[in-house]
């Protein structure tokens, strides 16, 4: 059976309905002043094809935009589309290998061009070039060809069938980008458009007028947006940086700001926040997971520039699954949850805990094992010496143990390197400001994506309810090195031929139940099968917004600033 709910009807195919005209605010555009929006973790650059980091994904999307978004429901509606192709409408062919999209009639660039299906075929051309870098390369796994039919009409052709045919294009992860503005900005040069990189032309609500990265971005309202009265908000000033209670303090202690992002805090902080008055917390899981990524690559900075962190030099322990699996089982996962999250979390040993169709049935990291890792350790000729840390042929087990800076992250390192202490693991913690770890400048020894560390904390998630294009970034090849600008999503350099033949089959096949098992294969190949990857953490989304904003709706399977068109300012 093909995917139906992806392409024969249950799609959405017109705009989301405005909350702002629900509730009967209306009025002309520009009309309710400022919104203020804080992210702790601050953008970095303001295009999420050189970013992997949600918080660069998500202030460009106040700006650029894709063909279509997925909705609080993880339905598909259309933004610069017309409406979603499908089999039905003639816009998926029935042999699966092509997906056509058409363009809005009429729709502008907020510089007052004509946004064109040139525009979408060079937006593929530049994130598929190969010297390019293309943080969201996995968006396009599969394509051999992009072509403009007409000027509202493009034609994305695969090398074979492709039952979910939502990769380029679609969700916040993959907007379009205006030609004229990045044509000079191709393959290599891309990293250095400083310009075009922080002040996007897009056609999205709202315009950059100053953009100070690692801190804040000033916008005001598109006077070539396509919805007459939207947004409502005059001008939009987008702060980055401190911490994720500051953030809360801000929106629903001092009403400062409007809307805060990500409160990655103990749920009685929140409540108490929530007690001063003026802004609200809202919540909602998705597929959110807190994750230890292991690094199969030797990160030493003795190891030339050219070789560091990269496939070239395998890593000197954590290359021995007994050493990933092992520091897995003394992970007490119930009690981060207690310490971190509360009822806004769930322990997991899943990469994609949800949707249920893809969901593994894989329970076994659950309950914490000292002794089992104690005795796993020993029969894999890990020796304690008398400084109690264990060693093999000379090689210690010493971790360096990184994430980004933020009280529940710090607790969990503490709580986990305790942990490994007690089966002679020695660990050192160190944690990055968000803007830095999460920020894509391939010149900075701190990224992510760098990994110049054995084991990184952090957590991520996918566009929808479709784990394809997730689960096909740990391809062979699709890791961060030099000759990609460092950028790329395959953080801990994994790679498995069988596991690409695996994001092969899922690519073609349209059963759904052949596509859950392949799915939950994959997850359990990444996680309990390897232990490159080590979940902790199934997190729910809680972020607050001010009483006075109307027109909020959380999203947990898109951008969160997805619908910011309709906000509103509630008394005005």
């Amino acid at each position: 059976m093909l995917l139906k709910t992806l392409l024969l009807g249950a799609i959405a195919t017109t705009a989301v309905a405005s909350t702002a005209m629900a509730d009967g605010h209306e009025g002309e555009r520009a009309r309710d002043g400022e919104v203020k929006i804080i992210y702790w973790q601050a953008p970095s650059i303001l295009n999420p094809y050189l970013s992997g980091g949600t918080k660069d994904i998500e202030s460009a999307a106040l700006v650029i935009e894709p063909m279509g978004r997925y909705d609080q429901n993880g339905d598909m509606v259309p933004y610069l589309a017309a409406e979603i192709p499908t089999v039905e409408n003639g816009g998926v062919s029935k042999d699966l290998t092509s997906i056509t999209w058409k363009l809005k009639e009429g729709l502008l660039w907020s510089d007052g061009s004509a946004v064109t299906s040139a525009d979408l075929v060079f937006t593929a051309d530049y994130c598929m070039d190969p010297e390019g870098g293309c943080a969201q390369l996995e968006k396009f796994d599969g394509v051999v060809s992009v072509e403009a039919i007409d000027t509202l009409t493009t034609k994305v052709t695969f090398k074979e069938a492709k039952p979910n045919p939502y990769g380029p294009f679609m969700g916040g992860q993959s907007p379009v980008i205006q030609a004229a503005q990045f044509a000079d900005c191709t393959g290599a040069r891309a990293p250095g458009c400083t310009a075009e990189n922080f002040g996007p032309i897009g056609t999205g609500p709202f315009v950059v007028t100053d953009f100070k990265p690692n801190d804040v971005i000033q916008m005001v309202a598109n006077d070539n947006y396509r919805t007459a009265g939207k947004p409502a908000f005059a001008s939009l000033t987008f702060k980055g940086g401190g911490s994720a209670e500051a953030s809360g303090r801000a929106v629903m202690e001092t009403g400062e700001y409007d809307y805060g992002w990500n409160l990655q805090l103990a749920p009685d902080v929140i409540a108490k926040m929530a007690e001063g008055g003026k802004g609200t917390p809202i919540s909602a899981f998705g597929a959110l997971v807190e994750r230890l990524e292991m690094n199969l690559t030797n990160p030493s900075p003795d190891l030339p520039p050219e070789t560091r962190s990269t496939v070239a030099e395998p890593h000197p322990f954590l290359s021995d699954q007994a050493v990933r699996e092992a520091l897995s089982m003394a992970i007490n996962r119930q009690e981060l949850v207690d310490v971190g999250y509360g009822d806004a979390g769930r322990p997991t040993c899943n990469l994609v805990p949800a949707p249920a169709l893809y969901a593994s049935d894989n329970t076994g990291c659950l309950t914490q094992d000292i002794a089992g890792a104690n005795a796993m350790l020993e029969a894999a000729g890990w020796v304690k010496g008398t400084d109690g840390i264990r060693a093999k042929n000379g090689v210690r087990l010493s971790i360096l143990y990184q994430t980004s800076t933020n009280a529940v992250r710090q607790d969990f390192q503490a709580l986990i390197k305790d942990s490994w202490n007690q089966i002679g693991v020695e660990t050192e913690l160190r944690n990055l400001d968000a803007s830095v770890f999460f920020g894509g400048d391939a010149g900075s020894p701190d990224t992510y994506q760098k990994f110049y560390a054995d084991i990184e904390m952090y957590a991520n998630v996918f566009d929808g309810t479709d784990p394809q294009a997730y689960l096909a970034a740990y391809r062979c090849g699709n890791e961060p090195k030099p000759s990609s600008q460092w950028q790329g999503p395959n953080i801990n350099r994994f790679c498995d031929p069988a596991y690409d033949a695996m994001i092969d089959e899922l690519a073609r096949t349209g059963d759904l139940a052949r596509r859950g098992e392949l799915g939950k294969k994959m997850n359990d190949m990444l996680t309990k099968d390897s232990f490159v990857i080590v979940p902790l953490v199934d997190r729910g989304r809680v972020s607050a917004h001010a009483n006075s904003l109307g027109g909020v709706i959380l999203n947990t399977f898109d951008s969160e600033t997805w619908n910011v068109a309709d906000w509103y300012r509630i008394g005005n």
